[in-house]
């Protein structure tokens, strides 16, 4: 989550429907069927996806890039074997590859080890902004919501919600991810929704590097004591899942900033991962995927919505998952850009890119993501899901859906 240190605005009061909260919190719970082991777009124009091959493994055991891979980073001056072995740390601004046809991100096998995935950092920035000092638009800043822990094991209650992790210039960090349905590929998805300051820097940076998805994380929700003692199936009861593939909004690429800019109205990302070890799909892997809803409905026509993640910033560890429950309101950056979705919540940062979930036909589906929230972690904000977000995730189904 984007932090945006702002003003103080009038909270509003609303009653909420203890019972329409449990009802979205009971869809969710989905329980899995399997465990295994294991660019860029604009608001009208098609898509340009960012695509990568992952490393496979050599007859001494040892990690290989594929030679289409190493070619391309040889493109940028890059060698494959120092990249694989700790070159990928080199984050001078000629090695950072910045344009979607640039993103790649070989798997380092056992990268992402337990501990290491325990020490990564949120993706936090707090500066002094009047981004949301109320251009355009905009509902009344919602009361604070206390965010409720999710029930343990969570792939018996939200299977499809993980950990994205991922390494940048400050070290290695830590966002939230949805696995989504492929409407392409039915049944058989490798696709997680999640923010694109996730997975690119934005305006003047590049794409993140080592990004993988972790399904379930720390499933039984265990403390930081226990956790360090707890088997490998307990820490990723899933595996970790690598982002061979990913797509993020051109505007924010190019609007992108630390407190979200112009580019957080735009603000997400869909990849396409591949298990560090086993063959079969996310999907069925998991036992569970959600349709994602491009409709981009109106606010005040939605009566609630969820915002599931980690937060990891204090009060909370980044080791368990949390939801928060609200009726949405309105949040206008400016009149030029499309009005984001609000809610109150008081995750903090680690919990960007978590999906946003509401229920439509009976039916739990992902409506957004969390992108940006204040200093004093009172609320969360989303993009709406429109034509651009649809594009993009069509365009990731379509070409690299079946691989």
């Amino acid at each position: 989550m984007r932090s945006l240190r702002t003003s103080q605005t009038p909270r509003r009061a609303r009653r909420r429907t203890a019972l329409a909260a449990t009802g979205l919190a009971a869809a969710l719970a989905l329980t899995a069927t399997a465990c295994g082991g294991s660019d860029s777009d604009d608001a009208s124009g098609p898509p340009s996806a960012a695509a990568a091959q992952s490393a496979g493994s050599g007859g001494d055991g040892k990690a290989r890039i594929p030679a289409g891979l190493a070619d391309k980073l040889k493109e940028h001056g890059i060698d494959a074997d120092k990249w694989r072995d700790g070159g990928w740390k080199n984050w001078d601004k000629d090695k950072w590859l910045s344009a979607a046809k640039d993103f790649v991100n070989p798997v380092i096998k056992d990268l992402w080890k337990p501990e290491r995935m325990k020490s990564a950092k949120e993706a936090n920035k707090t500066v002094t902004t009047q981004d949301a000092a109320g251009q355009g638009v905009s509902d009344p800043a919602p009361r604070a919501v206390p965010a409720q822990a999710e029930k343990t094991p969570y792939h018996q209650h939200a299977a499809p919600v993980g950990k994205v992790f991922f390494d940048s210039p400050q070290g290695a960090m830590v966002c939230s991810g949805t696995v989504v349905k492929d409407v392409n590929h039915p049944g058989r998805s490798n696709l997680v929704w999640t923010a694109g300051h996730c997975v690119h820097a934005g305006r003047g940076g590049g794409w993140y590097r080592n990004i993988a998805f972790v399904p379930a994380y720390n499933d039984l929700g265990k403390s930081a004591g226990r956790l360090s003692q707890a088997a490998p199936a307990e820490v990723a009861p899933y595996g970790a899942w690598w982002a061979d593939w990913a797509s993020t909004s051109g505007q924010w690429i190019q609007g992108g900033s630390e407190t979200g800019g112009a580019g957080a109205t735009y603000d997400y990302a869909v990849l396409h991962v591949k298990p560090e070890a086993g063959t079969k799909s996310l999907e069925e892997t998991v036992g569970a995927a959600l349709d994602v809803d491009f409709s981009a409905t109106r606010a005040p026509q939605v009566a609630t919505m969820g915002a599931w993640g980690y937060p990891a910033a204090p009060p909370y560890s980044g080791l368990r998952m949390f939801r928060c429950l609200d009726r949405p309101g309105r949040l206008s950056l400016s009149p030029s850009l499309p009005t984001m979705y609000r809610i109150g919540c008081t995750m903090t940062g680690g919990s960007s890119g978590g999906g946003w979930f509401r229920v439509v036909g009976g039916k739990t589906v992902l409506v957004s993501n969390t992108s940006i929230g204040p200093s004093d972690n009172t609320w969360l904000a989303g993009p709406q899901l429109g034509r651009g977000a649809e594009a993009l995730y069509q365009n990731m189904s379509r070409t690299y859906g079946g691989r």
